[in-house]
């Protein structure tokens, strides 16, 4: 089971909203609308993005991170380090 797992539909629903909102720009292009607006679309689409991003490692921290520290040694470091990892992955985009 993953950390999520509990909250599955609420994060299906939104990724479905963001992908909606992912196709706006695209039809907005295609019938040459303001620069403007296509890229405050694009703004509110990555801040959907970002949101669910942060709630995903809110639940891999509390779930799959904090029990592989209960369990310790090897499996512990690894899962922080991937944690740590994926922080700096968001952090950069």
């Amino acid at each position: 089971m993953r950390g999520y797992t509990s909250d599955k539909d609420g994060y299906l629903t939104r990724l479905r909203r963001i992908e909606g909102q992912i196709r706006g720009p695209q039809r907005m292009v295609e019938n040459d609308e303001y620069c403007i607006d296509v890229l405050t679309q694009i703004a509110a689409a990555t801040k959907a993005l970002q949101s669910v991003s942060l709630g995903l490692m809110d639940e891999h921290l509390k779930h799959c991170v904090a029990e592989a520290i209960a369990v310790g040694g090897d499996t512990a470091d690894a899962k922080v380090r991937e944690a740590s990892e994926a922080i700096a992955r968001l952090v950069r985009s």
